[in-house]
């Protein structure tokens, strides 16, 4: 699934969830999530089916926006496309002598949106936007960054893509 949009970025999981936890709680930061839905709507931003999946686990407000308000945005990983660059990051993770086994196991898990989020975001050349950190150290995750870094995806924070946009409240 190539998408004909000017979309730059996709967002991760945490990005929500973060923002819902603290400093943008849903109860009283509603402009923050006004402004996502305002560029999802223009077509910059999105996220996935697989990460909206996580998100409906919390059973909590930032779950209930995300079911109800922000749906139209979470596009789906089904296509021939995703699948291919998923198996080619899949491949890439498995040849990784850095990571525990047990973080491979994690990384593969069909319900982790990671891999599904990055070979979205290669599949249609977008920029991830997340909280992890790139960490050439770690052994027991495979962290989004250190896959982007290996794929030459961009991967920036929240407040990166909130400067980038000119996002005011």
């Amino acid at each position: 699934m190539i998408l004909q949009t000017d979309l730059k970025y996709v967002l991760d999981s945490d990005t929500f969830i973060k923002a819902a936890r603290t400093h943008y709680s849903i109860d009283f930061a509603m402009p923050f999530w006004d402004g996502l839905v305002h560029f999802a709507e223009k077509s910059l931003i999105c996220s996935i089916d697989k990460v909206h999946d996580e998100l409906l686990k919390g059973n909590d407000e930032l779950s209930k926006w995300a079911k109800k308000t922000f749906l139209p945005y979470f596009f789906n990983t089904d296509s021939n496309e995703i699948l291919t660059q998923y198996a080619t990051i899949i491949n890439w993770a498995q040849r990784q002598s850095q990571y525990e086994q047990r973080a491979k196991d994690e990384f593969y898990e069909m319900d982790n949106a990671d891999p599904w989020l990055i070979s979205f975001a290669l599949t249609n050349g977008l920029t991830i936007v997340t909280h992890e950190v790139l960490n050439k150290e770690i052994k027991r995750k495979i962290p989004i960054p250190n896959v982007c870094e290996a794929f030459n995806i961009k991967c920036i924070d929240i407040y990166q893509m909130l400067r980038a946009l000119n996002f005011r409240f």
